[in-house]
């Protein structure tokens, strides 16, 4: 069969092959416990709903304009005046099918082929794919001195004369770490001066943790006019819970803008118009859920570390926001991917092997369920690794028995 070379480049998505798998574990009746995704289990906020309700009842469901509807807009307007500071026009936002389909019709509308995208590693599994469905080179960076924090002088000594654009992801996925504001100053500075693009994945910024405050890159940017290259990527998916309704968006410059829109409106033809209405609703409603969410996460998150911690020989970096950890698990296997596969095959519990992220030795695992599987999963993990465990364990009527050393 002839395929293309970017066709036959790109890998699938990792993250949402573990949801299917674990989907069908479960139809199957397995008590299978999903620790590696990234969906939190909250209650869409009722204004979403209701404003979903309202369109579906007037029967009016159609097509909207390519880079989203004027109520749309001008909510992301009023969110970014109100968490960015920043006062935009509707020509300054695309409203696409989720913060991933705004990354990568940005990607689209800047790079070439061969030109380099940077972001520091662990990274989100979509950047380097993207970069590849662009013809462009992935570059990740890994912070010299082995932590999670990455530093301007490490991103400098990649940057060449083929670097197009960085991606800063603050929050991040995976590692759960929220970059300093001297970072950020730095890297908004520098990416002025070199005249690169910097796509800030801001799907996170709400969710963090331990009284700290979220970051303006705005703050810290000197060009403010329709020349910036300063790109905001935002949306519902994490901080109102509502990942399956896959509304996201983008602030930049109009021009960028108008090309993103034009590239988007042969792709889609623009995000669902009812699902752009719930989006509405969520931003322009009342906000506690999101501070629900946050308070719930924070704990899950305290809990988890505090599990971890009693494992001997896995190395854990407290997450500051989001609803991921990245621990090290390389003293009880280097091979993140088959590591998982042990875990799955013999206790049920789904991780995401950190190779996915650009580090090997690693296991991504996700606290945004309940309480009880984030206990529960650790549980049946430490019993699964840990030699001195006892011979059986058992899991409902289920009883395993350890055939391993």
């Amino acid at each position: 069969m002839s395929l293309s070379l970017i066709g036959k480049g790109i890998s699938e998505s990792v993250t949402l092959k573990l949801n299917e798998t674990a989907a069908i574990l479960r139809a199957k009746g397995d008590p299978v416990i999903h620790l590696g995704g990234g969906e939190p289990k909250s209650k869409v906020p009722i204004d979403a709903i209701v404003a979903t309700a309202a369109l579906l009842n007037s029967g009016e469901v159609r097509y909207t304009p390519a880079d989203g509807i004027p109520a749309l807009k001008q909510a992301v307007i009023r969110y970014t005046d109100e968490y960015y500071n920043r006062v935009v026009g509707p020509e300054n936002v695309i409203a696409s099918g989720g913060a991933k389909q705004a990354i990568m019709v940005a990607l689209q509308a800047i790079l070439n082929p061969q030109e380099e995208v940077i972001f520091p590693a662990p990274y989100w599994v979509s950047y380097p794919e993207m970069a590849k469905l662009c013809g462009a080179i992935p570059v990740p960076v890994k912070p010299e001195d082995g932590t999670f924090y990455p530093r301007l002088q490490d991103i400098e000594q990649v940057v060449g004369s083929y670097t197009k654009a960085v991606i800063i992801n603050s929050p991040n996925n995976p590692s759960g770490a929220m970059y300093s504001e001297q970072f950020i100053a730095d890297i908004v500075a520098f990416c002025e001066k070199r005249d690169l693009y910097l796509i800030m994945d801001d799907i996170y910024h709400r969710l963090i943790f331990d009284g700290r405050k979220r970051i303006n890159c705005w703050d810290f940017a000197k060009d403010k006019t329709e020349t910036s290259k300063l790109i905001i990527i935002n949306g519902v998916s994490k901080q109102y819970a509502m990942t399956g309704f896959r509304i996201g968006w983008a602030v930049a410059n109009k021009k960028l803008i108008e090309v993103m829109t034009n590239i988007q409106s042969h792709q889609t033809s623009g995000p669902s118009g009812l699902l752009q209405r719930a989006a509405v609703g969520a931003i322009n409603g009342i906000q506690s859920s999101v501070e629900s969410l946050r308070t719930t996460l924070e704990n899950n998150r305290n809990v988890l570390v505090a599990h971890l911690n009693s494992f001997d020989g896995v190395h854990v970096t407290k997450p500051d926001g989001t609803f991921y950890l990245f621990a090290d698990f390389s003293s009880y296997d280097k091979d993140s991917t088959r590591l998982a596969n042990f875990l799955l095959e013999k206790v049920q519990v789904v991780t995401v092997p950190g190779v996915e992220f650009g580090m090997e030795g690693y296991l991504r695992i996700s606290y945004c369920g309940s309480i009880k599987d984030v206990t529960e999963g650790v549980e049946r993990m430490k019993w699964a690794l840990d030699p001195n465990s006892p011979n059986e364990l058992y899991i409902g009527d289920r009883k395993l028995v350890r055939d391993w050393s």
